[in-house]
């Protein structure tokens, strides 16, 4: 036998991972660039500091009080009415939706979504023996809702996963999509991951506002991204108080540290500072996509902190080209296309003149749509 002696499915498969390199400019997994303020810093030190004295005793394995604080901010980022015990939290959202496959997919169960999509879905299946089922999406990344219902009524998933903005293409999708697909999905969970919600365009509204209306519809969301605390690990849903009560089964004892609690409460007390410069990277994001279309591009539109571009003959060739130029983005997403997560002022203008240099160096880059 082989050592070692992992399951087969999983021998020879590389860990899911962006590239982790020392670059000037790194623009590659979608993160906030503004880290948090003094005073946001300085409260999280000192909160961290009163939790280390009880680190000897469990955390709150209900943890509570962070339960209260994000139902709270929910209500004031397109939620109304969520209460603490609609609301669960775990080390990222990552953590939430292995959670959830775990509670509700499994051996004889199936997740569905809508490629291209985020890659960490189908390795969420993969992990708790769940079948994996994949659609696609238009060639402007939106959904054709007739056929994507009609894909959910014929495989009646257990778990249909819709992230809004969807990651790499920022697609956003319309609150009537949401409910067609919770009605299509019967007694299916439907989530809708909101990963990049607080960075949808005014007028894109938030699927929370639908939680009344489905009790199989699940809204996750991140500190990561907009909230600047990747390094904290939190991410957190809104759903009917069963599914919630669901994923105490699967959850692992004390999941949340004191440590983490403390700094996630912390946080949430700063939540004005730091989401203080969403509405900038909003516009610096439009102003990358403009520039983009205007260099004869392709963007898919974004409600996200980052940018789809192509077509490129060679994606690789100009990802190599930007990095040699100090510049560090994400060749992830459809063949021919690229991603750029949205930096300061300053990022921005060094990725546009890197990739200005690499595109003049290179006439077989750019490829007729």
């Amino acid at each position: 036998m082989t050592w070692p002696p992992i399951r087969e499915e999983l021998r020879g498969i590389e860990p899911y991972g962006a590239p982790q390199l020392d670059v000037p400019v790194q623009l590659n997994v979608n993160e906030n660039p503004y880290g948090p303020s003094a005073d946001a810093a300085a409260d999280i030190a000192r909160s961290v500091g009163e939790a280390a004295t009880t680190l000897n005793r469990y955390p709150d394995r209900e943890f509570v009080d962070l339960r209260h604080q994000l139902a709270a901010y929910l209500n004031s980022s397109g939620g109304e009415g969520i209460t603490p015990d609609m609301v669960w939290a775990a080390n990222g959202s990552n953590e939430i939706m292995l959670q959830l496959l775990q509670a509700f997919g499994g051996p004889g169960r199936s997740a569905l979504s809508f490629a291209p999509t985020y890659s960490m879905y189908p390795e969420y299946a993969r992990d708790s023996n769940t079948e994996w089922l994949a659609g696609r999406r238009e060639e402007d990344f939106s959904l054709d809702l007739d056929a994507a219902r009609a894909l959910v009524e014929e495989k009646a998933p257990s778990v249909v996963l819709l992230p809004s903005p969807n990651n790499p293409t920022g697609t956003a999708l319309p609150p009537e999509a949401v409910s067609v697909l919770c009605e299509a999905a019967g007694n299916g969970i439907v989530v809708v991951d909101e990963a990049y919600g607080e960075f949808r365009r005014d007028g894109t509204p938030s699927a929370l506002e639908l939680l009344p209306r489905h009790r199989n519809l699940v809204v996750t969301r991140t500190m990561s991204k907009a909230f600047a605390l990747a390094g904290a690990r939190l991410g957190y849903l809104a759903a009917d108080p069963a599914i919630c009560d669901a994923i105490r089964v699967v959850r692992l004892p004390y999941h949340l540290s004191a440590v983490t609690q403390a700094t996630a409460l912390a946080a949430l007390r700063h939540s004005r500072e730091l989401l203080g410069k969403v509405d900038d990277l909003r516009e610096e994001r439009d102003r990358t996509v403009a520039w983009l279309r205007e260099q004869g591009f392709e963007v898919a539109d974004s409600d996200a902190n980052f940018a789809l571009f192509g077509r490129l003959a060679d994606r690789h060739a100009v990802w190599q080209g930007l990095l040699d130029r100090g510049v560090l983005i994400r060749e992830t997403g459809p063949d021919g296309w690229l991603r750029v997560s949205i930096g300061t002022p300053e990022e921005m203008t060094a990725f546009r003149q890197a990739l200005t240099d690499t595109m003049r160096t290179n006439d077989v880059v750019k490829e007729q749509p």
